[in-house]
């Protein structure tokens, strides 16, 4: 069972991870760029709980994310690319369990997982504007309610 959401904190996918994340009552986490720093500015303080990265390239964050989980969950609107592609790529380096769901061929309720702390990556708003509420109706589905 899912108990922890960790991600980088950027616009997209990885803020709609955490808002689910805090609507189930789930922890969140993870590692986010020196100075919390996101496409539309610093990460908002009501995200608690997250480690700030040695550096602001959000390639160190990255990797210090999937080394940090069990499991990843890459959600993307057709083939990875930037930092997607990048955290798809270390998850295989690391021998980390990696699951990438194209939302252009799969539908979320087709997807399920499981792991105990599980990073989720994805695509910049500014790159795939609808990826925060496709992802956060994914997890919806995907996670346990917990009360």
């Amino acid at each position: 069972m899912v108990k922890k959401i960790v991600s980088g904190g950027q616009t997209g996918a990885d803020r709609a991870a955490w808002d689910v994340a805090l609507e189930l009552r789930l922890e969140i986490g993870g590692w986010v760029p020196k100075g919390r720093l996101a496409e539309d500015g610093s990460i908002p303080e009501r995200y608690t709980g997250l480690r700030e990265a040695a550096l602001a390239d959000p390639a160190v964050r990255t990797v210090l994310n999937v080394r940090d989980s069990d499991a990843t969950l890459i959600v993307s609107n057709g083939p990875l690319s930037g930092g997607s592609l990048l955290t798809f790529q270390e998850a295989v380096r690391c021998g980390r369990p990696v699951l990438h769901l194209d939302l252009s061929v799969l539908q979320p309720a087709e997807a399920v997982v499981d792991p105990a702390t599980l990073n989720v990556a994805g695509p910049r708003a500014s790159h795939y504007p609808a990826i925060g509420v496709r992802v956060a109706t994914l997890l919806r589905a995907a996670l346990p309610q917990h009360t």
